[in-house]
């Protein structure tokens, strides 16, 4: 179909198949859950995580080293399956690990900070440059990839994050990055514009896009009204004046009925949508019920195109 403009927004693909002796047949099945992978398989894994929760034992929590959607959720499941198992099952019944992809657990330093805190209060060990490989479902051990070798680590429930990337359409398009995210393939864009850097007539959308941070529906709302006005600019012979910031909201969940509402941009700089209302680092009930009521109707909306 020929195009005088195109808006390329396909989203992202998850690669199971890149983690040796998984597949979404063992979704809750043996101690394993995978939330990424659509409805049907996020009840098996509440289904599998709850069972962990009332009976106690070991639990990983994993993250890829590739981007991600929504980056926070791998902690919002240990945080949730954490608190659920300490009401259950009770303290010293379970040994909570979370093995991140490199030396932080969050891509903002000071709320990386916070995160830890909250891991050694509630008694969660952190596994620094642990990459999840290889998955043993029969023995229910783990392989990761570390800097100095592979390490094994036992589980009796086991979270899997698969790598993910641009789908193949856009890698073999020409679209990507040639010497940035080469084994992920995000459309290669300015980040402040969202405008292809090789090809003017092409505009780049939500998690394909190839920028620092965005993986989030609230970046995508944002993203939308700078691609707009660049769009309807070049429509009309003249350039366009927005720019996308790399905003960012992770409500980033710490336990039933507690969040924190943590907002950012590409310079990692806290940008709160309620200062002095919401306390972006403290864990609020506000900010629970933010996501709750206020985001799944703004979600909502978005999906109709209504805001």
């Amino acid at each position: 179909m020929p195009y005088d403009f195109l808006i390329v927004a396909p989203g992202l693909v998850l690669d199971h198949d890149a983690i040796e002796g998984f597949s979404l047949d063992l979704v809750g099945a043996q101690g394993i859950g995978a939330l990424y992978a659509g409805p049907q398989n996020a009840t098996k894994t509440w289904a599998a995580g709850s069972k962990f929760a009332e009976e106690g034992g070991v639990v990983l929590f994993t993250r890829p080293v590739t981007e991600i959607k929504c980056a926070g959720a791998p902690l919002k499941h240990m945080f949730l399956i954490e608190d659920v198992a300490t009401r259950t099952a009770g303290k010293g019944k379970h040994e909570m690990h979370y093995a991140a992809h490199d030396a932080t657990l969050f891509g903002v330093q000071i709320v990386s900070e916070k995160v830890r805190m909250l891991f050694e209060d509630r008694a969660i060990n952190p596994h620094y440059s642990h990459v999840l490989k290889a998955v043993g479902p029969g023995r229910k051990r783990a392989t990761f990839a570390t800097p100095t070798g592979d390490a094994e680590l036992e589980y009796d429930y086991l979270h899997v994050v698969p790598p993910q990337r641009a789908p193949d359409v856009i890698r073999q398009s020409g679209l990507s990055w040639a010497d940035r995210w080469t084994d992920q393939g995000w459309v290669e864009v300015d980040q402040k514009t969202l405008r292809h850097l090789r090809f003017p007539d092409v505009f780049a959308l939500g998690d394909v896009a190839g920028v620092p941070k965005g993986k989030t529906a609230a970046s995508l709302r944002w993203q939308v009204p700078v691609v707009e006005d660049h769009l309807i600019a070049a429509i009309e012979g003249r350039e366009g004046t927005a720019t996308y910031d790399g905003y960012s909201s992770c409500p980033l969940v710490t336990r039933v009925g507690r969040a924190r509402l943590v907002e950012f941009d590409y310079h990692n700089n806290l940008t709160p949508s309620f200062p002095g209302a919401i306390a972006p680092l403290e864990e609020l009930w506000i900010s629970w019920l933010m996501k709750e009521v206020a985001l799944k109707a703004t979600y909502s909306a978005m999906l109709r195109g209504k805001v």
